[in-house]
């Protein structure tokens, strides 16, 4: 059994998951405006492409990375981490 049995834990760690990714989608807003701004003051005015482009993979990158931190903290703060059996050196072992 682990945390997400509980349909109020489930509600809670789900809420903290998104919290978390809204808050590094935001930061990676910001971030790709201050990437634009400074790409733009390096190498002049910049076309819409090189602005969508700089953009999508500065926040799709941020975003990313917010998703699989936030996706490590659910893991291990509803019991999935402690859920995993330990290793086992009788089955795990190579044939001889």
């Amino acid at each position: 059994m682990n945390g997400l049995d509980d349909p109020a834990y489930a509600r809670f760690a789900w809420r903290r998951f998104r919290r978390i990714l809204y808050a590094m989608t935001a930061v990676g807003i910001v971030a790709a405006a201050v990437a634009v701004w400074l790409v733009g003051r390096a190498y002049g005015p910049l076309g819409w492409i090189a602005i969508l482009a700089t953009v999508g993979g500065v926040v799709g990158s941020v975003a990313m990375a917010g998703a699989l931190m936030g996706l490590a903290f659910m893991s291990s703060g509803t019991g999935h981490d402690e859920a995993v059996d330990a290793f086992a050196p009788d089955h795990d072992a190579p044939p001889r």
